[in-house]
């Protein structure tokens, strides 16, 4: 792995984990992580003929969940900057001609040219500081249509020392410094200050992870 653009944040994983990505999260989550993706995928609002940019894809466990929802018109675009997701990902889809990958950093401001029906990402945005969270936001919202719909899979808000003393211990042991902050910001204000509106909300894990939709304000 190369040294890591942000030292305190836990997803620019080390080599091992990024090998073995789907294991290791069913592995630290008790099972419970195939369970919750699969009913979070089944309630975004995937039509058949949907165009869909994965943010952060990694080995695109996510973007074959959203493809069962989709017929040969749709499209899934995957986007990560790890070399070892991007192996697991084509090998994954490959012989798959509505299904491609870009290997790009998701962080920094990027212009593919095109827009897309859904913007996805799961897991990722809570790995960042909060300024650099600012930019993947607006790259979402330059790759929307307008009334695309933006869909945040990741952990809700939620007041840490609440929580019960076991799950706080392992949210403290595996999650990283920008996690704490990630957990204290009101998302709705802030995705409506970048040009979002009409929130919805699925909750799951005793309601420490949300499924936040928004959408695209239409000028």
């Amino acid at each position: 792995m190369t040294e890591k653009i942000y030292p305190d944040s836990g997803v620019e994983l080390k080599d091992f984990v990024a090998k073995n990505y789907d294991r290791v999260m069913n592995i630290m989550s008790l099972g419970l992580y195939s369970g919750f993706i699969r009913k979070a995928i089944k309630q975004m609002d995937i039509q058949p003929g949907s165009s869909i940019l994965d943010l952060g894809c990694g080995t695109g466990r996510n973007a074959s969940l959203m493809a069962k929802y989709m017929s040969e018109n749709g499209h899934i675009t995957g986007m990560d900057i790890s070399e070892l997701m991007e192996k697991q990902f084509l090998k994954r889809f490959k012989g798959k001609a509505n299904v491609d990958f870009i290997k790009r950093r998701i962080d920094q401001p990027f212009d593919l040219k095109k827009q897309f029906d859904i913007v996805f990402i799961s897991f990722v945005i809570h790995g960042f500081p909060h300024e650099v969270r600012n930019t993947v936001i607006q790259n979402a919202l330059t790759h929307l249509k307008p009334g695309g719909s933006f869909y945040i899979l990741d952990f809700a808000e939620f007041d840490m020392t609440r929580m019960p003393v076991l799950h706080r211990f392992i949210f403290k042991k595996i999650e990283c410094k920008y996690a704490f902050d990630f957990i204290e910001r009101n998302w709705k204000v802030i995705l409506k200050e970048a040009g979002f509106d009409n929130f919805s909300e699925h909750f799951y894990l005793k309601n420490y992870v949300r499924l936040l939709k928004a959408t695209k304000v239409v000028k």
